[in-house]
């Protein structure tokens, strides 16, 4: 039988290995121990302490705490039988939604030891984190330190915790599990994993059955099997794990917080509660980015504030900019006017003991000149204008109107944020020549109209039950729809409804007659309105009278 070596597609030599190192920490008994954390009369009751949830109308046991495996009992047993073994049984139904957020919470919290976390939810959506600490294992004092650090703290909060340190994803999780404690130095994946289970592998549970099955029980046992075989029998999967495990395909990891290529931080000795405290850390930090930026010839757009709290929880903050910055001062001021909008959210818990500033959305931004011979063109001024008014108000309240490639008058025109535009279009906004009116309808209205003759201008409309005769009219100026506007929705107001026809649908498609006549009437006040004709003469079905704007 070919080895498995010999039968393998693609092998990466010990050269194209990316050097990547992995922690990977599996907390075992995350869902009672987080809930006993939380509520400190259950730590203190000292009975054993399971979890449960209905199944097929059997409430089964999920989770158990140390104290209740100790008795016997075991995850799918059902809950009298637990009761009738353990009488003094501490039993909650799991909430699965509200455990998988306070660990998702804890998980962000571990990225004040490296920015790159993630949360491996192959077997659980909780218990299990990889952190990539590619070049940040020497501020622990090493790679041994830093895993002993890690757990030393989780420890201290009252979870049970395991951990591991490897070069691929695969084979710090296995280890973390299986052998925890081990600092695998790269290249040693092969030997380390040939004694451990195929569920090491992170497989479906009906794979790893299946491999028992057949007697394959252990990593080491795939070693020697025809990969052919191995894949027709077990699946892609059984594969990709095995290479993603032993370094021969590349696993990469998606962090839950924004990676920042920019980021300065500074931790304290004594946590910090006070929001002053915090906007002052921000500014000195914000200098400090400041010239890393300027060093590398970059500004950004979006700033991110992190605070982590002693609580193992991370608040964030994060401000736009319109255009790229490197301005210390600015960035100092937009987080202080995001500030003011937290009101009653902003909570310390017992304290903040490290913040970091990062920068992402970055562009190159050269030297500026500012003096005697500095073109000041007011767009930067005006920029700045909108960031505060953004970071104040609310990114959705501070909007600008930017032209489309249209000839639909409502579609002629978006709005879109201020502080964050989007890429500029190709294509110009088409030439329009007649004169467009000061204020456009959200939509247009119905209305009824009388006309000398059926195709020349109306000479009175009735608009929300208000009668307006005109003295004079001009057009009509045809708008055909678009090619990728073929079928135009005009969605009618009630008031409009009655006013009109008096129809009880309030929206309808106008398919196969969305050619518009438009006019400019003016009334005997001398009020101008733009109301159009949709439909043609002759062309079932009728046309119809649509208010779609007014003149000042």
């Amino acid at each position: 039988m070919a080895s498995f070596w010999q039968t393998s597609a693609v092998e990466i030599s010990p050269g194209l290995r990316s050097s990547r190192r992995y922690l990977a920490l599996h907390l075992p008994r995350w869902a009672t121990d987080s809930l006993k954390r939380a509520d400190p009369v259950l730590a203190a009751s000292g009975r054993p302490l399971v979890l449960w949830e209905k199944q097929r109308g059997a409430m089964k046991l999920v989770e158990l705490d140390a104290a209740a495996s100790a008795l016997g009992l075991f995850i799918g047993q059902n809950l009298s039988d637990a009761r009738a073994i353990v009488p003094l049984l501490d039993a909650h139904e799991i909430d699965r939604e509200t455990t998988a957020r306070i660990f998702a919470d804890l998980a962000d919290w571990h990225s004040n030891a490296s920015p790159i976390v993630a949360i491996v939810t192959d077997i659980s959506p909780w218990g299990d984190l990889v952190l990539d600490i590619t070049g940040v294992s020497h501020l622990f004092d090493g790679e041994a330190q830093m895993l002993k650090q890690l757990k030393g703290r989780l420890s201290g909060l009252g979870y049970a915790v395991m951990g591991s340190i490897a070069s691929t994803v695969g084979a710090a999780w296995a280890l973390a599990r299986y052998m925890p404690g081990q600092v695998l130095a790269e290249g040693n994946e092969q030997a380390m994993l040939r004694s451990l289970p195929v569920a090491a592998l992170r497989l479906e549970t009906e794979q790893g059955e299946s491999l028992k099955q057949f007697g394959l029980k252990q990593i080491g046992q795939l070693y020697s099997r025809d990969r052919h075989s191995l894949q027709a029998r077990f699946g892609t999967s059984l594969l990709l794990r095995l290479d993603q495990a032993l370094g021969w395909l590349e696993e990469k990891i998606t962090p839950r917080l924004p990676l920042a290529e920019f980021s300065v931080e500074r931790r304290f000795p004594e946590p910090i509660g006070l929001i002053e405290d915090v906007l002052l850390t921000a500014h000195d930090l914000a200098v400090t980015l400041s010239v890393q930026l300027e060093r590398a010839g970059m500004g950004a757009q979006t700033f991110h504030l992190f605070l982590y709290r002693v609580d193992h929880k991370v608040m964030t903050l994060a401000v736009n900019s319109a255009r790229a910055t490197r301005d210390a001062a600015h960035i100092g001021r937009l987080f202080s006017y995001r500030a003011e909008r937290l009101e009653g959210e902003y909570d310390a818990g017992f304290g903040i003991d490290m913040i970091r500033l990062s920068a992402t959305s970055l562009n190159p931004l050269g030297a500026t000149q500012s003096g005697a011979f500095g073109n000041d063109d007011g767009a930067a001024s005006l920029d700045t204008l909108y960031d505060l008014m953004s970071s104040r108000l609310g990114p959705l309240s501070v909007l600008r109107p930017v032209e489309m490639n249209s000839y639909i008058p409502e579609l002629a025109v978006r709005l879109e944020a201020a502080v964050a535009p989007s890429p500029s279009h190709t294509e110009e906004p088409p030439p329009v020549t007649r004169p467009r009116p000061i204020r456009l309808l959200p939509q247009p209205e119905a209305i009824a109209v009388i006309a000398e003759v059926p195709d020349a201008p109306p000479s009175l409309m009735v608009w929300r039950r208000v009668s307006y005769r005109f003295v004079r009219a001009s057009g009509p100026e045809r708008i055909a729809a678009e090619w990728q506007h073929a079928s135009l929705r005009l969605a009618l107001t009630d008031s409009a409804i009655e006013a009109s026809q008096g129809e009880a649908a309030a929206g309808f498609y106008h398919e196969g007659r969305s050619t518009r006549d438009y006019y400019i009437a003016e009334d005997e006040a001398g009020r101008r309105f733009w109301l159009f004709r949709l439909g043609l003469l002759g062309i079932a079905p009728e046309p119809r009278w649509y208010l779609h704007g007014i003149f000042a």
